[in-house]
């Protein structure tokens, strides 16, 4: 009986300590983690369009160059066989983030190539997350076409990542390059 009271115990402070992981990875402007990562852009305030190409498991192009404060609309392209992240974050954003990703993965939210609304829904419901409808990523089945404009900031050093389980390992990550 203790030995099960002591699992179901950690169990709570596993889940306890994820509910605070979309704030860290998904912070928005009025947070102190967002001035790290950058903003949420307006699109009236866009310089230009980058677009990315995922595929099975890499990115086109494999880097990116913007200017610090730039406002970029990137056009992301799914044309793998999987479903497949854009999102950017510094590399410690994307570690925190992984749990989350696992979690849709165990919760029938992320197939190998669609993603369950109605699962996400209830993960959602029940967990307070896993709709994965954050500004700074979009989550794409084959095929499909997102968009995300992104304000950057100064100085800091960020990447461009796909966090579905095992795809970040397998090297499917790019390097954005601030400029002043």
């Amino acid at each position: 009986m203790k030995k099960r009271y002591a699992l179901y115990a950690a169990a709570a402070v596993i889940a306890l300590s994820l509910s605070s992981v979309p704030d860290l990875v998904f912070a928005d402007a009025g947070h102190s983690k967002a001035s790290k990562t950058g903003s949420p852009g307006k699109a009236s305030d866009v310089s230009r369009t980058i677009n990315v190409t995922m595929s099975d498991n890499f990115y086109e192009p494999e880097s990116i160059a913007v200017k610090e404060g730039e406002t970029v609309r990137f056009v992301v392209k799914n044309a793998g066989e999987f479903v497949h992240e854009f999102n950017i974050a510094t590399a410690e954003m994307h570690k925190a983030h992984a749990p989350e990703m696992m979690m849709m993965v165990e919760h029938g939210v992320l197939e190998a190539d669609r993603i369950n609304r109605e699962a996400a829904k209830k993960m959602q419901a029940s967990m307070g997350h896993g709709l994965h409808d954050a500004p700074n990523s979009v989550l794409l089945e084959p095929g499909k076409t997102g968009e995300v404009i992104w304000t950057f900031p100064k100085k800091t050093e960020l990447e461009f990542a796909c966090n579905v389980p095992g795809h970040y390992e397998s090297g499917m990550v790019g390097k954005i390059k601030l400029s002043h």
